[in-house]
Protein backbone atom coordinates (compact mmCIF):
# COMPACT_ATOMS: atom_id res chain seq x y z
CA UNK A 1 0.00 0.00 0.00
CA UNK A 2 2.74 2.15 0.88
CA UNK A 3 5.80 1.87 -1.25
CA UNK A 4 4.07 1.09 -4.57
CA UNK A 5 6.01 -1.80 -5.59
CA UNK A 6 4.36 -3.70 -8.37
CA UNK A 7 6.15 -7.40 -7.40
CA UNK A 8 6.65 -9.24 -4.46
CA UNK A 9 9.44 -8.49 -2.06
CA UNK A 10 11.28 -11.26 -0.38
CA UNK A 11 11.13 -10.66 3.80
CA UNK A 12 13.39 -12.62 6.22
CA UNK A 13 13.57 -12.70 9.85
CA UNK A 14 14.67 -9.08 10.79
CA UNK A 15 13.61 -7.33 8.17
CA UNK A 16 10.97 -4.32 8.39
CA UNK A 17 7.59 -4.31 7.19
CA UNK A 18 4.92 -1.59 6.56
CA UNK A 19 1.25 -1.86 7.70
CA UNK A 20 -1.17 -3.15 4.96
CA UNK A 21 1.60 -4.64 3.34
CA UNK A 22 -0.31 -8.32 1.85
CA UNK A 23 1.56 -11.38 2.47
CA UNK A 24 2.18 -13.34 -0.52
CA UNK A 25 2.89 -16.85 0.68
CA UNK A 26 4.03 -18.86 4.27
CA UNK A 27 3.78 -17.82 7.39
CA UNK A 28 4.25 -14.21 9.17
CA UNK A 29 4.91 -12.90 12.45
CA UNK A 30 5.79 -9.64 12.89
CA UNK A 31 6.31 -7.53 16.04
CA UNK A 32 4.46 -3.76 16.24
CA UNK A 33 7.06 -1.52 16.51
CA UNK A 34 5.00 2.22 15.58
CA UNK A 35 1.33 2.61 16.27
CA UNK A 36 -1.31 5.21 16.12
CA UNK A 37 0.36 8.58 15.44
CA UNK A 38 3.59 6.92 14.76
CA UNK A 39 2.58 4.84 12.48
CA UNK A 40 3.36 5.05 8.62
CA UNK A 41 -0.33 5.81 7.29
CA UNK A 42 -0.86 8.21 10.63
CA UNK A 43 2.12 10.49 9.11
CA UNK A 44 0.66 10.15 5.35
CA UNK A 45 -2.74 11.42 7.26
CA UNK A 46 -0.82 14.41 8.37
CA UNK A 47 0.75 15.24 5.44
CA UNK A 48 -2.31 15.14 3.09
CA UNK A 49 -4.08 17.46 5.82
CA UNK A 50 -0.81 20.01 6.01
CA UNK A 51 -1.15 20.10 2.36
CA UNK A 52 -4.91 20.86 2.20
CA UNK A 53 -4.12 23.56 5.11
CA UNK A 54 -1.40 25.62 3.15
CA UNK A 55 -3.48 25.25 -0.14
CA UNK A 56 -4.52 28.47 -1.35
CA UNK A 57 -8.20 29.08 -2.13
CA UNK A 58 -9.37 29.52 -5.64
CA UNK A 59 -9.95 33.44 -6.59
CA UNK A 60 -13.10 34.05 -8.34
CA UNK A 61 -12.68 36.94 -10.53
CA UNK A 62 -16.08 37.51 -12.07
CA UNK A 63 -17.36 37.17 -9.01
CA UNK A 64 -15.53 40.15 -7.85
CA UNK A 65 -16.02 42.12 -11.37
CA UNK A 66 -19.58 41.73 -10.35
CA UNK A 67 -19.89 42.89 -7.08
CA UNK A 68 -17.63 46.17 -8.56
CA UNK A 69 -20.04 46.76 -11.79
CA UNK A 70 -23.24 46.76 -9.21
CA UNK A 71 -20.84 49.47 -7.59
CA UNK A 72 -20.32 50.92 -11.15
CA UNK A 73 -24.52 50.68 -11.66
CA UNK A 74 -25.78 52.37 -8.51
CA UNK A 75 -22.82 55.24 -8.75
CA UNK A 76 -22.80 55.73 -12.31
CA UNK A 77 -27.01 55.58 -12.49
CA UNK A 78 -26.73 58.43 -9.63
CA UNK A 79 -23.95 60.37 -10.97
CA UNK A 80 -25.79 60.62 -14.24
CA UNK A 81 -28.96 61.83 -12.47
CA UNK A 82 -26.67 64.75 -11.09
CA UNK A 83 -25.20 65.52 -14.45
CA UNK A 84 -28.00 65.90 -16.57
CA UNK A 85 -29.47 67.61 -13.69
CA UNK A 86 -26.98 70.44 -13.64
CA UNK A 87 -26.70 70.38 -17.35
CA UNK A 88 -30.44 72.08 -16.81
CA UNK A 89 -32.17 68.87 -18.06
CA UNK A 90 -35.86 68.33 -16.89
CA UNK A 91 -35.99 65.58 -13.85
CA UNK A 92 -37.73 63.59 -16.02
CA UNK A 93 -34.54 63.37 -18.67
CA UNK A 94 -32.46 62.76 -16.02
CA UNK A 95 -34.15 60.00 -14.52
CA UNK A 96 -34.49 58.59 -18.09
CA UNK A 97 -31.03 58.33 -18.46
CA UNK A 98 -30.64 57.19 -14.87
CA UNK A 99 -32.69 54.25 -14.84
CA UNK A 100 -31.07 53.25 -18.36
CA UNK A 101 -27.68 53.64 -16.97
CA UNK A 102 -28.46 50.96 -14.31
CA UNK A 103 -30.14 48.47 -16.63
CA UNK A 104 -27.59 48.74 -18.78
CA UNK A 105 -24.87 48.08 -16.46
CA UNK A 106 -27.00 45.25 -14.60
CA UNK A 107 -24.34 42.60 -14.30
CA UNK A 108 -25.99 39.58 -15.50
CA UNK A 109 -23.23 38.39 -18.55
CA UNK A 110 -20.67 39.25 -15.94
CA UNK A 111 -22.12 36.73 -13.68
CA UNK A 112 -23.25 33.98 -16.42
CA UNK A 113 -19.74 34.32 -17.62
CA UNK A 114 -18.08 32.14 -15.40
CA UNK A 115 -21.08 29.67 -14.17
CA UNK A 116 -22.07 28.55 -17.56
CA UNK A 117 -18.85 28.22 -18.77
CA UNK A 118 -17.84 25.64 -15.61
CA UNK A 119 -21.95 23.74 -16.11
CA UNK A 120 -20.72 22.76 -19.58
CA UNK A 121 -17.32 22.02 -18.84
CA UNK A 122 -18.60 19.73 -15.87
CA UNK A 123 -20.72 18.12 -17.34
CA UNK A 124 -18.99 17.29 -20.82
CA UNK A 125 -16.19 15.89 -18.09
CA UNK A 126 -18.91 13.75 -16.80
CA UNK A 127 -20.00 12.09 -19.97
CA UNK A 128 -16.27 10.85 -20.23
CA UNK A 129 -16.56 9.99 -16.69
CA UNK A 130 -14.54 12.72 -15.08
CA UNK A 131 -15.86 14.19 -11.92
CA UNK A 132 -13.95 17.63 -11.39
CA UNK A 133 -15.02 18.09 -7.68
CA UNK A 134 -15.41 22.21 -7.89
CA UNK A 135 -14.88 25.09 -10.07
CA UNK A 136 -11.14 25.75 -9.44
CA UNK A 137 -10.05 22.41 -10.24
CA UNK A 138 -11.48 22.92 -13.71
CA UNK A 139 -9.55 26.67 -13.54
CA UNK A 140 -6.83 24.63 -12.56
CA UNK A 141 -6.58 22.13 -14.88
CA UNK A 142 -6.09 24.55 -17.55
CA UNK A 143 -2.89 25.75 -16.60
CA UNK A 144 -1.49 22.78 -16.10
CA UNK A 145 2.31 22.30 -18.24
CA UNK A 146 3.61 19.27 -16.40
CA UNK A 147 1.65 15.86 -15.80
CA UNK A 148 3.38 13.47 -12.78
CA UNK A 149 1.97 9.96 -12.66
CA UNK A 150 2.30 6.98 -10.53
CA UNK A 151 3.28 3.86 -11.89
CA UNK A 152 2.28 0.86 -10.11
CA UNK A 153 -1.98 0.82 -10.70
CA UNK A 154 -1.97 4.00 -13.19
CA UNK A 155 0.36 3.71 -15.81
CA UNK A 156 0.55 -0.03 -15.47
CA UNK A 157 -2.43 -2.72 -14.25
CA UNK A 158 -1.01 -3.08 -10.79
CA UNK A 159 -0.32 -7.06 -11.34
CA UNK A 160 2.16 -9.17 -12.82
CA UNK A 161 2.10 -10.74 -16.03
CA UNK A 162 3.93 -12.71 -18.03
CA UNK A 163 5.86 -10.54 -20.88
CA UNK A 164 7.56 -13.17 -22.67
CA UNK A 165 8.65 -16.94 -22.76
CA UNK A 166 11.79 -18.02 -24.06
CA UNK A 167 12.41 -21.73 -25.02
CA UNK A 168 15.66 -22.97 -25.61
CA UNK A 169 15.90 -26.77 -27.47
CA UNK A 170 12.18 -27.87 -26.36
CA UNK A 171 8.92 -28.05 -27.03
CA UNK A 172 7.16 -24.30 -26.63
CA UNK A 173 3.71 -25.91 -26.06
CA UNK A 174 5.13 -28.68 -23.81
CA UNK A 175 7.07 -26.41 -21.50
CA UNK A 176 4.09 -24.38 -20.85
CA UNK A 177 2.01 -27.46 -20.13
CA UNK A 178 4.33 -28.54 -17.60
CA UNK A 179 4.81 -25.07 -16.08
CA UNK A 180 1.13 -24.43 -15.42
CA UNK A 181 0.97 -27.37 -14.19
CA UNK A 182 3.46 -26.86 -11.55
CA UNK A 183 2.41 -22.98 -11.10
CA UNK A 184 -1.52 -24.19 -10.09
CA UNK A 185 -0.17 -25.68 -6.70
CA UNK A 186 1.28 -22.30 -5.78
CA UNK A 187 0.08 -19.70 -3.83
CA UNK A 188 2.69 -17.03 -5.23
CA UNK A 189 1.81 -13.95 -7.24
CA UNK A 190 4.03 -14.64 -10.25
CA UNK A 191 2.68 -18.37 -10.41
CA UNK A 192 -0.80 -16.33 -10.61
CA UNK A 193 0.40 -14.68 -13.45
CA UNK A 194 2.32 -17.69 -15.32
CA UNK A 195 -1.10 -19.53 -15.27
CA UNK A 196 -3.29 -17.21 -16.14
CA UNK A 197 -0.93 -17.09 -19.32
CA UNK A 198 -0.78 -20.31 -19.77
CA UNK A 199 -4.97 -21.17 -19.28
CA UNK A 200 -4.71 -18.30 -22.08
CA UNK A 201 -3.09 -20.67 -24.51
CA UNK A 202 -4.78 -24.56 -26.25
CA UNK A 203 -2.08 -26.56 -24.54
CA UNK A 204 -3.28 -29.35 -22.53
CA UNK A 205 -3.80 -29.25 -18.93
CA UNK A 206 -1.71 -31.07 -17.27
CA UNK A 207 -1.69 -32.42 -13.46
CA UNK A 208 1.60 -32.27 -10.98
CA UNK A 209 2.09 -34.43 -7.97
CA UNK A 210 4.71 -34.13 -5.06
CA UNK A 211 4.71 -30.35 -5.10
CA UNK A 212 7.33 -28.96 -2.85
CA UNK A 213 7.28 -24.61 -2.51
CA UNK A 214 11.17 -23.67 -1.28
CA UNK A 215 10.87 -20.63 0.33
CA UNK A 216 12.15 -17.41 -1.53
CA UNK A 217 13.43 -19.07 -4.47
CA UNK A 218 10.96 -21.46 -6.61
CA UNK A 219 9.29 -25.02 -5.95
CA UNK A 220 9.46 -28.21 -7.65
CA UNK A 221 6.93 -31.08 -8.62
CA UNK A 222 6.65 -34.14 -10.83
CA UNK A 223 4.12 -33.54 -13.98
CA UNK A 224 3.44 -35.85 -16.21
CA UNK A 225 6.81 -38.25 -15.65
CA UNK A 226 9.18 -35.57 -15.64
CA UNK A 227 10.57 -33.53 -12.89
CA UNK A 228 9.95 -29.76 -12.67
CA UNK A 229 11.83 -27.21 -11.16
CA UNK A 230 10.72 -23.14 -12.00
CA UNK A 231 12.46 -20.61 -9.56
CA UNK A 232 15.56 -18.24 -9.51
CA UNK A 233 18.83 -19.14 -10.26
CA UNK A 234 19.51 -19.87 -6.35
CA UNK A 235 16.88 -23.11 -7.12
CA UNK A 236 18.97 -24.19 -10.32
CA UNK A 237 22.09 -24.15 -8.46
CA UNK A 238 21.21 -26.10 -5.24
CA UNK A 239 19.24 -28.75 -7.44
CA UNK A 240 22.37 -29.30 -9.87
CA UNK A 241 20.36 -27.91 -13.29
CA UNK A 242 22.59 -26.98 -16.17
CA UNK A 243 21.66 -23.46 -17.11
CA UNK A 244 23.45 -22.99 -20.12
CA UNK A 245 22.97 -20.40 -22.70
CA UNK A 246 19.41 -19.24 -20.72
CA UNK A 247 21.70 -17.47 -18.02
CA UNK A 248 22.45 -14.39 -20.71
CA UNK A 249 18.63 -14.54 -21.76
CA UNK A 250 17.50 -14.41 -18.11
CA UNK A 251 20.56 -11.84 -16.79
CA UNK A 252 18.90 -9.75 -20.43
CA UNK A 253 15.08 -9.98 -19.22
CA UNK A 254 16.28 -8.78 -15.97
CA UNK A 255 18.06 -5.70 -16.68
CA UNK A 256 15.04 -4.53 -18.51
CA UNK A 257 13.22 -4.53 -14.90
CA UNK A 258 11.47 -7.58 -15.66
CA UNK A 259 11.47 -10.61 -12.93
CA UNK A 260 12.84 -13.90 -14.79
CA UNK A 261 12.48 -17.31 -13.70
CA UNK A 262 13.79 -20.46 -15.26
CA UNK A 263 11.64 -23.51 -15.94
CA UNK A 264 13.85 -26.83 -15.83
CA UNK A 265 12.83 -30.38 -16.96
CA UNK A 266 14.69 -33.55 -15.83
CA UNK A 267 17.77 -31.03 -14.52
CA UNK A 268 18.03 -29.22 -17.84
CA UNK A 269 16.78 -25.85 -17.84
CA UNK A 270 15.12 -25.18 -20.99
CA UNK A 271 12.81 -22.45 -20.77
CA UNK A 272 12.92 -18.73 -19.18
CA UNK A 273 10.12 -16.71 -18.39
CA UNK A 274 9.71 -12.65 -18.31
CA UNK A 275 7.00 -11.56 -15.64
CA UNK A 276 6.47 -7.67 -15.05
CA UNK A 277 3.51 -5.29 -13.71
CA UNK A 278 1.59 -4.78 -17.57
CA UNK A 279 1.65 -1.40 -18.64
CA UNK A 280 -2.62 -0.47 -19.64
CA UNK A 281 -3.60 -0.11 -23.05
CA UNK A 282 -4.07 3.31 -22.90
CA UNK A 283 -0.94 4.77 -21.15
CA UNK A 284 0.73 5.07 -24.46
CA UNK A 285 -1.88 7.28 -26.10
CA UNK A 286 -2.46 9.23 -23.03
CA UNK A 287 1.51 9.91 -22.46
CA UNK A 288 1.18 10.84 -26.69
CA UNK A 289 -1.89 13.36 -25.89
CA UNK A 290 -0.26 14.85 -23.45
CA UNK A 291 2.99 15.47 -25.26
CA UNK A 292 1.08 16.65 -28.41
CA UNK A 293 -0.41 19.18 -25.64
CA UNK A 294 2.88 20.84 -25.05
CA UNK A 295 2.80 19.27 -21.45
CA UNK A 296 6.54 17.65 -20.41
CA UNK A 297 4.92 14.13 -18.28
CA UNK A 298 7.26 12.91 -15.26
CA UNK A 299 7.07 9.37 -13.60
CA UNK A 300 7.31 9.26 -9.65
CA UNK A 301 6.93 5.92 -8.12
CA UNK A 302 8.32 3.50 -4.84
CA UNK A 303 9.15 0.94 -7.01
CA UNK A 304 12.91 -0.02 -8.45
CA UNK A 305 14.61 2.23 -10.84
CA UNK A 306 15.12 -0.49 -13.17
CA UNK A 307 11.28 -1.53 -13.69
CA UNK A 308 10.31 1.94 -13.79
CA UNK A 309 13.34 3.05 -16.58
CA UNK A 310 11.68 0.10 -18.54
CA UNK A 311 7.84 1.64 -18.49
CA UNK A 312 9.27 4.88 -19.31
CA UNK A 313 11.11 4.43 -22.07
CA UNK A 314 8.23 1.87 -23.45
CA UNK A 315 5.77 4.89 -23.02
CA UNK A 316 7.94 7.43 -23.87
CA UNK A 317 8.09 9.46 -20.39
CA UNK A 318 10.31 12.51 -20.12
CA UNK A 319 11.22 12.13 -16.89
CA UNK A 320 11.48 8.98 -14.31
CA UNK A 321 12.24 9.49 -10.35
CA UNK A 322 12.11 6.07 -8.47
CA UNK A 323 12.53 4.42 -5.13
CA UNK A 324 10.60 7.83 -3.78
CA UNK A 325 9.12 7.53 -0.07
CA UNK A 326 5.22 8.48 0.49
CA UNK A 327 6.56 12.04 1.89
CA UNK A 328 9.24 12.26 -0.82
CA UNK A 329 6.77 12.15 -3.29
CA UNK A 330 4.90 15.37 -1.72
CA UNK A 331 8.66 17.03 -2.09
CA UNK A 332 9.52 16.07 -5.57
CA UNK A 333 6.19 18.01 -6.74
CA UNK A 334 7.08 20.93 -4.62
CA UNK A 335 10.35 21.11 -6.56
CA UNK A 336 8.64 20.86 -9.82
CA UNK A 337 6.50 23.91 -8.70
CA UNK A 338 9.57 25.43 -7.25
CA UNK A 339 10.99 25.70 -10.79
CA UNK A 340 7.53 27.78 -12.06
CA UNK A 341 6.08 24.42 -13.30
CA UNK A 342 2.54 24.22 -12.86
CA UNK A 343 2.03 20.48 -12.04
CA UNK A 344 -0.80 17.47 -12.01
CA UNK A 345 -0.41 15.03 -9.70
CA UNK A 346 -1.97 11.27 -11.43
CA UNK A 347 -2.10 8.73 -8.80
CA UNK A 348 -4.07 5.55 -6.96
CA UNK A 349 -3.09 4.98 -3.49
CA UNK A 350 -2.84 5.94 -0.54
CA UNK A 351 1.32 6.67 -0.66
CA UNK A 352 -0.21 9.01 -3.74
CA UNK A 353 -2.39 11.02 -0.99
CA UNK A 354 0.00 13.95 -0.01
CA UNK A 355 1.64 14.58 -3.57
CA UNK A 356 -2.51 14.61 -4.91
CA UNK A 357 -2.81 17.45 -2.46
CA UNK A 358 0.73 18.99 -3.06
CA UNK A 359 -0.14 19.34 -6.51
CA UNK A 360 -1.46 22.24 -8.09
CA UNK A 361 -4.39 19.84 -9.41
CA UNK A 362 -4.47 16.06 -7.98
CA UNK A 363 -6.42 13.68 -9.84
CA UNK A 364 -7.36 9.95 -8.73
CA UNK A 365 -8.08 6.88 -10.74
CA UNK A 366 -11.84 5.75 -9.51
CA UNK A 367 -10.13 2.39 -8.72
CA UNK A 368 -8.11 3.86 -6.16
CA UNK A 369 -8.19 4.00 -2.69
CA UNK A 370 -10.74 6.23 -0.86
CA UNK A 371 -7.86 8.41 0.54
CA UNK A 372 -6.52 9.19 -2.84
CA UNK A 373 -10.23 10.05 -3.97
CA UNK A 374 -10.05 12.39 -1.44
CA UNK A 375 -7.44 14.05 -1.50
CA UNK A 376 -7.78 14.73 -5.04
CA UNK A 377 -9.63 17.32 -7.02
CA UNK A 378 -10.20 15.28 -10.28
CA UNK A 379 -11.56 11.61 -9.88
CA UNK A 380 -11.24 9.36 -13.47
CA UNK A 381 -14.33 7.17 -12.40
CA UNK A 382 -13.25 4.89 -15.60
CA UNK A 383 -9.33 4.69 -14.32
CA UNK A 384 -7.87 5.02 -18.06
CA UNK A 385 -5.00 7.33 -18.27
CA UNK A 386 -6.12 8.36 -21.51
CA UNK A 387 -8.56 11.01 -19.46
CA UNK A 388 -6.15 12.92 -18.30
CA UNK A 389 -5.33 14.92 -21.31
CA UNK A 390 -9.25 14.95 -21.98
CA UNK A 391 -9.17 16.64 -18.28
CA UNK A 392 -6.75 18.64 -19.28
CA UNK A 393 -8.31 19.79 -22.55
CA UNK A 394 -11.96 20.39 -21.28
CA UNK A 395 -10.18 22.30 -18.70
CA UNK A 396 -8.43 24.60 -21.08
CA UNK A 397 -11.29 24.99 -23.14
CA UNK A 398 -13.92 25.68 -20.09
CA UNK A 399 -11.13 28.75 -19.23
CA UNK A 400 -11.12 29.82 -23.12
CA UNK A 401 -14.97 30.19 -23.02
CA UNK A 402 -14.65 31.94 -19.40
CA UNK A 403 -12.16 34.72 -20.78
CA UNK A 404 -14.64 35.05 -23.93
CA UNK A 405 -17.36 35.44 -21.88
CA UNK A 406 -15.60 37.81 -19.34
CA UNK A 407 -14.22 39.97 -22.42
CA UNK A 408 -17.59 39.95 -24.17
CA UNK A 409 -19.17 41.46 -20.95
CA UNK A 410 -17.11 43.74 -19.81
CA UNK A 411 -16.59 44.89 -23.29
CA UNK A 412 -20.54 45.35 -23.74
CA UNK A 413 -20.63 47.28 -20.78
CA UNK A 414 -17.50 49.92 -21.74
CA UNK A 415 -19.09 50.50 -24.86
CA UNK A 416 -22.88 50.58 -23.76
CA UNK A 417 -22.40 52.75 -20.63
CA UNK A 418 -21.67 55.75 -22.10
CA UNK A 419 -24.23 55.36 -24.66
CA UNK A 420 -26.61 54.51 -21.45
CA UNK A 421 -25.60 57.87 -20.07
CA UNK A 422 -26.43 59.92 -22.87
CA UNK A 423 -22.66 61.22 -23.56
CA UNK A 424 -23.40 61.30 -27.23
CA UNK A 425 -27.08 62.75 -27.26
CA UNK A 426 -25.38 66.24 -27.41
CA UNK A 427 -23.44 65.66 -30.48
CA UNK A 428 -25.30 63.20 -32.25
CA UNK A 429 -29.12 62.70 -30.50
CA UNK A 430 -28.19 58.98 -29.48
CA UNK A 431 -30.50 57.78 -26.67
CA UNK A 432 -30.57 54.97 -25.03
CA UNK A 433 -34.42 54.17 -23.94
CA UNK A 434 -34.58 51.96 -20.87
CA UNK A 435 -36.75 49.08 -22.49
CA UNK A 436 -34.18 48.68 -25.33
CA UNK A 437 -31.16 48.91 -22.69
CA UNK A 438 -33.58 45.89 -20.76
CA UNK A 439 -33.14 44.20 -24.53
CA UNK A 440 -29.58 44.70 -24.50
CA UNK A 441 -28.91 43.24 -21.67
CA UNK A 442 -30.93 40.34 -22.22
CA UNK A 443 -29.51 39.69 -25.15
CA UNK A 444 -25.76 39.92 -23.77
CA UNK A 445 -26.73 36.98 -21.52
CA UNK A 446 -28.19 34.84 -24.17
CA UNK A 447 -24.93 35.41 -26.04
CA UNK A 448 -22.88 34.24 -23.05
CA UNK A 449 -24.83 31.09 -22.58
CA UNK A 450 -24.99 30.13 -26.33
CA UNK A 451 -21.16 30.94 -25.92
CA UNK A 452 -20.57 28.46 -23.39
CA UNK A 453 -22.87 25.72 -24.69
CA UNK A 454 -20.33 25.46 -27.87
CA UNK A 455 -18.34 24.08 -25.35
CA UNK A 456 -19.42 20.74 -26.08
CA UNK A 457 -17.90 20.91 -29.48
CA UNK A 458 -14.54 20.47 -28.09
CA UNK A 459 -12.23 18.26 -29.68
CA UNK A 460 -11.33 15.50 -27.16
CA UNK A 461 -9.05 12.75 -27.19
CA UNK A 462 -10.56 9.78 -29.12
CA UNK A 463 -12.09 7.07 -26.15
CA UNK A 464 -10.59 3.13 -26.74
CA UNK A 465 -12.64 1.26 -28.82
CA UNK A 466 -13.92 -0.83 -25.91
CA UNK A 467 -14.92 2.33 -24.14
Amino acid sequence: MVTGESLPVHKAPGDQVIGATVNASGTLRVRATKVGSDTALAQIVALVQQAQNSKAPGQRLADKAAFWLVLVALVGGVGTFLVWLAAGASVQTALLFAITVVVITCPDALGLATPTAIMVGSGLGAKRGILFKNATAIESSARIDTVVFDKTGTLTKGEPEVTEVVVDDFDHDRVLALAGALERESEHPLADAVVRYVDATDVPRLRATRFRNVTGIGALAEVDGHQVAIGNRRLMESEGVTIGELGARRDEIASGGRTAVFVAVDGRAVAVIGIADAVRETSAAAIAALHQAGIRVAMLTGDNRATAERIAEELGIDDVIAEVLPEDKAHQVQQLQAQGRTVAMVGDGVNDSPSLVQADVGIAVGAGTDVAIEAADVVLMRSDPLDVPVALTIGRGTLRKMRQNLGWAVGYNAIALPIAAGVFEPAFGLVLRPEVAALSMSGSSFLVAVNALLLKRLRLPAQPADG
